[in-house]
């Protein structure tokens, strides 16, 4: 039997136990359980074929009981070093894949201080924030055919721009791209069509959390977003990090939201606290330029289930709705560029080299870390991605 040692202060301990899809010595995908610096094949470890399958998706739907029971069994293996022979695997040697087959992709716009600094930035006459913006979860629909995950490289999108002092639009690859840090949320059990699924059945529905970078090409978004909001400049590529935490494993980091007025109308009022103390970083080429608190968020990842839903929209197993831009009221605390540079009138230092947008071959790097329920910390893991040139021709075609 197999034992797994936990160094004092992992972060992938046994109050985290996140889920992934990886594969091994040229085995099929399957889906595994971090611990430490260890992946756990739960095909093996728990002899059901639904841990074979390449994709989180079936076990997803088996819905909250199966996955207390899956939890449950895991951490007893673990404990008692009983972990059947070939089970466990080093994380150096495994690859790790996109974890669930992501069916539709939200993207939502929770916080008041990301919201405010690009309303100052775009309508810097008017209002920061729109009228609506304290009254619902204001969201977009995405692209769920390019959700990517972490290491996958992303290549400068291409499109249509035109500078205020420009007489026409031009084509060409986006110069002000961009990133977006956020935290990610997966459906294990979907709703039916003409249903609404509450803000109290949250835990019912959501499976876990993942890590998100939705790349931004800012000029295209600029020209594009009115009168429909994003569109190419967003649907390029969205990054996920590899492990999905479960809820579970989140209870910890459970904390009242910031306060919101006016209250919110019945249908989005949590009588439970779906705040969550998750403190993320933002690296940029290896350097910390951020550090994003999403406990400062104003709309909870239940509320935006709720909002999501209320028209009867239906659900599926492995939807992905994001919270959009994490950002703190200070200037180090800003989670996408266009803020933290203010519209790059105001560049940060990175490598000894003033910066602004994302050029090509810069990586970006983002990680995240909540409370554990020992009282410790938990970990995300990393989305990671590097900016690769535009293509030489447009249309994916090159010369």
């Amino acid at each position: 039997m197999g034992t797994i040692e936990i160094p004092d202060g992992s972060l992938f301990g046994l109050d985290n136990l996140p889920y992934g899809v990886f594969s091994a010595g040229g085995a099929r995908p399957r889906v595994g359980v971090r611990v430490a610096d260890s992946v756990i094949d739960l095909a093996t470890a728990l002899r059901a074929d639904v841990f074979a399958a390449p994709s989180l998706n079936p076990f997803m739907a088996e819905g909250p009981a199966r996955w207390a029971a899956a939890r449950a069994r895991i951490t007893e293996l673990i404990v008692a070093g009983e972990l059947p022979p070939g089970a466990v695997h080093p994380l150096r040697e495994v690859t790790l894949r996109l974890p669930f087959e992501v069916a539709d992709y939200v993207d939502f716009y929770a916080s008041e201080h990301h919201a405010s600094n690009l309303g100052r930035l775009f309508r810097p006459n008017a209002e920061p924030l729109m009228p609506n913006w304290k009254h619902l979860p204001v969201g977009y629909h995405g692209r769920a055919g390019t959700v990517v995950v972490s290491g996958t490289c992303i290549v400068r999108p291409s499109g249509q721009r035109k500078g205020p002092d420009d007489p026409a639009p031009v084509f060409g690859p986006s110069i002000r791209l961009d990133i977006e840090a956020e935290v990610g949320f997966v459906l294990g059990v979907g709703s039916p069509a003409g249903t609404a699924v509450p803000v109290g059945a949250f835990a019912d529905r959501v499976f876990g959390a993942v890590l998100v970078n939705d790349w931004s090409a800012r000029d295209l978004q600029a020209w594009e977003y009115v009168p429909l909001g994003p569109h190419l400049g967003k649907s390029f590529a969205t990054s996920v990090s590899p492990w999905v935490v479960p809820l579970a494993a989140l209870q910890a980091a459970r904390v009242p939201l910031p306060g919101q007025d006016p209250e919110p109308l019945p249908y989005l009022r949590e009588s439970e606290d779906w705040g969550l103390d998750i403190d993320l970083a933002v690296e940029w080429n290896g350097e910390v330029v951020s550090r994003p608190p999403y406990a400062s968020m104003y709309w909870s990842p239940a509320q935006m289930l709720a909002h999501m839903t209320v028209n009867g929209a239906a659900t599926r197993t492995g939807d992905l709705f994001a919270s959009g831009t994490v950002s703190g009221p200070g200037r180090d605390q800003r989670g996408a560029f266009i803020e933290l540079t203010w519209g790059g009138a105001e560049p940060v230092t990175v490598k000894g080299e003033p910066r602004r947008f994302l050029q090509d071959g810069d990586t970006v790097t983002i990680t995240a870390t909540a409370p554990g329920e020992s009282g410790g910390r938990i970990g995300f893991g990393e989305v990671t991605g590097k900016i690769l040139p535009a293509r030489a021709e447009p249309f994916g075609v090159d010369s």
